[in-house]
């Protein structure tokens, strides 16, 4: 398995070549492969990962993403939210085999890369801040590409492939143990794959042995692959299904007891005289309840939501001259959703009715982009794109649980102010991006680049209604334990990104970059506050009800990576690796902070192969964070070190690996954990908020056979 990344402005053009399924053509035709191709014009650096590195046999696969420069803020087990130089969730476009799937839950706890494990994994590119317009509109953060096991085919005519793989891994802090299974038959043109894994874990620990409640999940994932390939041609149909049967969320008022997705994933490819042509058709159905299913935090409430993608992609690939591209692409992604509450029987507040919080609610996106890469000159290349996106939402009327006349039932006139309201809204969204490279010679390079990049509002941003208290504490992705309720007429976000890297390689022996860059967000969507209550009835806690509001918001910030072979021979090599990151994220009226940005942090890493031995030693430290949301009585979190090693041999067929996560059991908090909500719950409710702890030492092991 291969992580490409791209941490500067300009390497993100490397794949706007945009063919998901390059490594079929690779397959047919390796002289005119796309990847052969970019190469040829760009430098890409490429981490090849090792196994007990990538986390192969199963779990979640933001584990192999923090392992490239990632933040995540704290969800689920399974669920956790990426966050790119400050920008998380939806403001960043993130595609698995080229499909986008819409998290169906008003606390985003079924976000996309909740519904791919590690072990399906094959290859991620990241690539934050400016990307090409062909890898996606509707978002401002950058983008992350994952692509998840392609067929594999016999090497010459008549010939028969067979493969087969099964893995167990186990991770004794929270008795985390999960299976994985790939079995594979092919010929020279057609190969059949299926993929299965499950993965459970129980509460984790903190450095302290205290356990962080309700930090348990489980998850089963299935997955048929079928291939086919001809001369000139390829098609690949994936089918996908996932359980989650209960995953537990300690920063929020809810869990999840129960998440079923099916998806169909088509692409066709087919290349011509002129180039290339990529068809993608995808489909994904999701039914989901959010509820109480642990002691660690009890309750009673049903929320019950339904979700369906659909889309379609279309893009052509035309080389002219001897070094230059033109990209033309069609998009059409529709997403629908209901979500409701069911009346609980007996209750007085919650019932006769369903709570009916979006009724037939749509997004429908249709996209048109053109994008060209062309050398001006000997040193010096350029990519330009424009995109263009109409954006249509509507929801239809909504109910409250009933229409009693009270003070206390603020969701009665809620609900008549949004029915006597016009609910379709058209957004009009076009992106711009200008990225170049100049190639002095010698052992330096500079990328440079702006770019234009909008994203319109979530369907929650815009139709969450409900005024009541219980109400609002049910919307929000933040984890902060605050409520929140939508504005019909919140206005598209728009970033505009400068950004410039500045290269240093000298050859095999040491390579450097450092990224600077800037955004000034147009129409930021944050929140207001509109009123207060306390949690559970402790007066002693007060927490902000918030309603979304369009600011302005500045983020700047710089990277540095490095990296220096320390020893090579023919037998072992030995590896430094650092990354550095800081970022600052600021409203531009008020110039408070914004919320969940990563403090100062860097990651230093030794590793050594050995032959059949694959070794390292990590090392993680994270500043004090100060800067917060007051906004959102976000809390502050202190400095912290964690030391991580690991190995893995290869014996044969098989493969053994271990390591220690958090070595010296270091007891410290989340910086974009949020609140810990679960742990307030189960004290005796007098104190504040406090931050989500982090994991203590864990022990894990894994082992991957291959027939």
């Amino acid at each position: 398995m291969q992580i490409g990344i791209e941490n500067s402005t300009f390497c993100g053009v490397l794949m706007c070549c945009a063919v998901f399924v390059e490594p079929l053509w690779a397959d047919e035709d390796k002289s005119s492969s796309s990847t052969a191709t970019n190469a040829s014009h760009l430098e890409q650096v490429v981490v090849t990962g090792h196994p007990y590195e990538m986390h192969n046999g199963t779990g979640d696969t933001a584990d192999i993403l923090s392992d490239q420069g990632v933040d995540f803020s704290s969800a689920g087990g399974i669920s956790s939210l990426p966050v790119l130089r400050g920008l998380n969730d939806d403001r960043i476009k993130l595609v698995i085999d080229g499909a986008e799937t819409t998290s169906s839950c008003a606390n985003h706890m079924n976000p996309a890369l909740s519904y791919i494990d590690s072990s399906r994994v094959n290859s991620v590119d990241v690539m934050a801040g400016i990307t090409p317009v062909s890898m996606g509109g509707d978002s401002i953060a950058g983008t992350i590409k994952i692509v998840s096991e392609t067929p594999i085919y016999a090497d010459g005519e008549g010939k028969f492939l067979k493969t087969a793989s099964a893995g167990y891994f186990y991770r004794s802090n929270n008795d985390n143990h999960g299976i994985a299974l790939k079995l594979g038959i092919a010929n020279e043109t057609a190969a059949l794959m299926y993929s299965g894994s499950m993965d459970k874990a129980d509460s984790y620990e903190d450095g302290d042995g205290n356990t962080v409640l309700d930090t348990l999940y489980k998850s089963k994932n299935h997955s048929l692959t079928l291939g086919l390939r001809g001369e000139k041609q390829a098609m690949t149909l994936k089918l996908n299904h996932q359980k989650v049967p209960y995953q537990g969320f300690p920063n929020q008022y809810m869990d999840m007891v129960d998440n079923s997705s099916t998806g169909i994933n088509f692409n066709y490819l087919r290349q011509f005289g002129w180039g290339k042509l990529d068809t993608l058709l995808t489909w994904q159905d999701v039914d989901h309840e959010m509820g109480f299913f642990t002691d660690e935090k009890p309750g009673t409430m049903p929320m019950i939501t339904e979700g369906q993608d659909i889309a379609y992609k279309i893009a052509a690939e035309i080389p002219y001259g001897e070094d230059s591209k033109f990209w033309l692409g069609n998009e059409f992604h529709q997403y629908k959703l209901d979500d409701w509450w069911p009346a609980i029987e007996g209750s007085m507040m919650m019932g006769p009715n369903d709570y009916i919080n979006i009724n037939n609610g749509e997004r429908s996106r249709y996209a048109l982009y053109a994008e060209a890469e062309h050398s001006l000159a000997k040193n010096w290349q350029a990519i330009v794109g424009v995109r263009y996106e109409h954006v249509i939402m509507n929801t239809g009327n909504v109910q409250p649980y009933n229409s009693m006349p009270s003070m206390m039932n603020m969701d009665a006139a809620a609900a008549n102010t949004f029915n006597s309201l016009s609910h379709k809204r058209n957004d009009d969204n076009i992106d711009i991006t200008a990225m170049g490279r100049y190639t002095p010679g010698g052992a330096y390079s500079l990328e440079f680049g702006y770019g234009r990049k909008t994203r319109s509002p979530n369907l929650y941003e815009r139709y969450s209604w409900g005024r009541g208290t219980m109400a609002m504490t049910m919307i929000g992705w933040f984890g902060d334990g605050n409520g929140y309720v939508g504005d019909i007429g919140l206005a598209p976000e728009i970033a505009h990104t400068l950004s410039a890297t500045l290269n240093w390689s000298e050859k095999e022996n040491f390579q450097l970059s450092i990224t600077p860059y800037y955004t000034y967000v147009d129409d930021y969507i944050d929140a207001k506050q509109i009123g207060s209550f306390n949690p559970r009835r402790a007066m002693a806690v007060t927490r902000p009800l918030l309603q979304f509001v369009n600011t302005d918001a500045t983020l700047y910030g710089a990277e540095l990576h490095g990296r220096k072979p320390l020893l090579e021979s023919a037998k072992a090599t030995t590896i430094l690796d650092l990354r550095i990151a800081y970022t600052r994220g600021e409203r531009a009226d008020d110039g408070g902070d914004l919320y969940h940005i990563m403090p100062l942090n860097w990651k230093l890493m030794l590793e050594q192969n050995v032959q059949q031995w694959k070794s390292r030693i990590e090392v993680e430290w994270v500043e004090d964070k100060n800067n917060v949301d007051d906004l959102r009585l976000e809390p502050a979190t202190d400095s912290h070190t964690l030391v991580n090693i690991s190995t893995a041999y290869q014996w044969k067929r098989v493969l053994l690996s271990a390591s220690v996560r958090n070595l010296f059991d270091e007891q410290y908090d989340l910086p974009l954990g949020g609140v810990y909500y679960s742990g307030w719950l189960a004290g005796d409710r007098t104190g504040q908020f406090e931050s989500l702890p982090g994991q203590g030492r864990s022990l894990n092991v894994e082992v991957k056979y291959e027939f």
